[in-house]
């Protein structure tokens, strides 16, 4: 089995420019996180996309959705930025044969606390957990789309 990991930017891939004084979405992190975690797991990393999720709209969706359906894999990995992250789950529901999980992160994985090292973590072990369909995975937890939400004062997901 191989987990195929989708990249698609939000704040797990920013990085910090010190000379323009701001935070822009880099390279995907996820493979160095993978890297240093030792994972004895078969991936591959499919980077898709640089976006802020905020940015993201429906042609890219699109394209995600695109790219997990022609994907030989069964078992789906996405970062995405958290803001519409929900979004884009329901977007994808309804893919035969495949278990998606989207996760992402509120602070950059680059930094020193973060919680994007453990997001991927439980995200690459719940989907080879669960069932067919589309997750999502943060803070602890698998939430289905359908009955989740981002509570943006908490900085957290959470069931509704």
């Amino acid at each position: 089995m191989t987990i195929e990991i989708v990249t698609t930017g939000g704040t797990i891939d920013k990085i910090y420019f010190d000379a323009k004084s701001s935070y822009e979405i880099g390279e995907p992190q996820i493979g160095d996180v993978l890297e240093e975690s030792n994972l004895t797991v078969n991936y591959l990393i499919t980077p898709l996309m640089r976006k802020d999720s905020l940015d993201i709209d429906d042609a890219d969706r699109a394209l995600i959705k695109k790219t997990v359906i022609e994907s030989s894999a069964a078992k789906i990995v996405i970062t995405h930025g958290t803001d519409t992250m929900i979004k884009t789950a329901r977007f994808l529901q309804g893919i035969a044969g495949k278990t998606i999980v989207l996760t992402g992160a509120m602070q950059p994985a680059r930094f020193r606390f973060t919680d994007a090292i453990y997001n991927i973590a439980s995200a690459i072990t719940s989907v080879q957990l669960l069932p067919q369909g589309v997750w999502i995975a943060m803070n602890g937890q698998v939430f289905d789309p359908e009955s989740s939400r981002k509570n943006v004062e908490m900085n957290r997901f959470e069931k509704i």
